[in-house]
């Protein structure tokens, strides 16, 4: 048998950073980060609507990704 990933598949199909990561980051980083998250939403979205998407669990990790990064945003002001 196989070993397990310790990777979860979300995080490793849209690359996602860690909340380390994001606290790391200035107001400006995080709304370019915010930007390319809901882009790639979107392009989730898309691709689910279309049948493409193999893995529709991705898009609720995204979703909770760019919750997080909003959080980081309204509260570093």
């Amino acid at each position: 048998m196989a070993p397990k990933k310790t990777t979860s598949k979300a995080a490793a199909a849209t690359d996602l950073k860690s909340l380390s990561d994001l606290k790391m980051l200035d107001r400006s980083d995080l709304a370019r980060e915010l930007e390319s998250a809901r882009r790639e939403l979107y392009i989730l979205t898309m691709k689910k609507n279309l049948g493409e998407l193999k893995q529709p669990h991705v898009l609720k990790g995204q979703r909770r990704y760019i919750a997080q990064i909003s959080t980081f945003l309204t509260s570093s002001i």
